[in-house]
């Protein structure tokens, strides 16, 4: 019987740990616990670059366009799964050229035009690639769904090399958040049971929520141009 090398792995892969692998899985483990470290860099990297962003805005106009940063890194169960559904071979290398949201940002803006000016900062800095924009405020998913959605590249600096790593932002205001959160847990929730009706209820609730975004934009754009004028005067006088 051929005699194959088998080694004890220190991974936490769906509440699994320390289990006794053969050589080969235990290798293809490891480069996706590689991987997830490459990714964390990315999102962290991307991160640190919104909180700069926002921090200039709080000290130099006296606001924070950005309400709050969530990331996640998809786990070696999910992004094997997705490479399965993909038809694609189970590695790490495959992992990194097929997928483009193994790393995700999520950015909730106050208002509907803070959306454009994080995106359109962040992307005009000189590290920061964009593959790829899918403009959901202006172009709503059939469901009701609305984000701006980016899909960038950023250099992860290593002990001995440089990775361009890709990642996904998605940034939308705190309304379109909550409808969104909502929507993905009821989804979760009703799979079998999700009708035409309900499906049609959500996306008057979203149609809703957005009319109001497009009201509290327009009142703070009201406010803004006040204080603005006001100002003008004062300095003047």
């Amino acid at each position: 019987m051929e005699n194959i090398e088998r080694l004890k792995v220190a991974y936490n892969i769906d509440g699994i740990e320390g289990y006794i692998l053969p050589n080969e899985k235990a290798k293809l483990i490891y480069s996706f616990i590689e991987a997830q470290n490459l990714y964390s860099s990315a999102a962290r990297e991307i991160a640190t670059k919104l909180e700069n962003l926002n921090d200039e805005f709080k000290y130099v106009k006296a606001r924070n366009p950005i309400h709050q940063i969530k990331s996640r890194i998809k786990t070696p169960k999910s992004i094997i799964d997705k490479l399965t559904k993909l038809g694609c071979e189970i590695s790490a290398d495959s992992a990194r050229n097929n997928l483009t949201d193994i790393a995700g940002i999520r950015v909730i803006c106050s208002h509907i035009d803070d959306i454009y000016i994080i995106a359109d900062l962040l992307t005009s800095q000189d590290d920061v690639g964009l593959i790829r924009k899918s403009d959901y405020i202006k172009n709503p998913k059939p469901n009701g769904y609305r984000s701006l959605h980016l899909i960038v590249t950023i250099p992860v600096f290593l002990s001995a090399s440089t990775e361009i790593v890709k990642v996904e932002i998605q940034i939308r205001t705190i309304a379109m958040d909550f409808w969104a959160s909502l929507e993905h847990e009821l989804s979760y929730k009703l799979t079998k049971m999700k009708s035409e009706a309900i499906n049609l209820e959500l996306k008057e609730c979203a149609d809703a929520i957005s009319d109001i975004d497009m009201r509290m934009q327009e009142l703070y754009n009201q406010i803004f141009l006040s204080e603005k004028s006001n100002n003008s005067k004062n300095a003047f006088q």
